[in-house]
């Protein structure tokens, strides 16, 4: 693995990081810069095809987070390949969310990603997520 490789694949595990922060601290300026600015966000668990757009992914987090007085993400990837300025990465998700009626939801799931790197920073241009096991 040559060195941009290394360095490449510590900057992707960072940027999934950084989501799991932006998630855990309820910060939408830290999980908004994950994501490129033509993004796509498919949850098909919640019938969606795809969100489309950083702002348009963000408006939707800040609602759905509304609904979550708590939520803790875990996330760690599976695989990353890279080339050039493009990557895939598979990663795993372990959260805990407790809803405003006081219901703890403890999901496992499974985002398949495509990355991008935009001067020299990378960010997620698709993110498809799947519930593996729980809600």
């Amino acid at each position: 693995m040559s060195d941009q490789s290394r360095e490449d694949e510590l900057a992707i595990r960072s940027l999934l990081e950084r989501y799991c922060e932006g998630v855990n601290q309820r910060d939408a300026a830290v999980w908004g810069s994950t994501w490129a600015e033509d993004a796509v966000w498919e949850l098909p668990h919640l019938g969606m095809d795809g969100l489309k757009g950083r702002d348009t992914i963000v408006g939707a987090w800040l609602e759905a987070m509304k609904m979550f007085p708590f939520v803790n993400m875990m996330a760690m990837p599976g695989m990353i390949s890279v080339e050039q300025d493009r990557a895939t990465m598979r990663s795993y998700t372990d959260e805990v969310a407790v809803t405003s009626d006081g219901t703890e939801l403890r999901p496992r799931g499974q985002y398949d990603d495509e990355l991008i790197k935009v001067a020299g920073h990378w960010q997620f241009s698709r993110r498809t997520f799947k519930v593996l096991h729980g809600e």
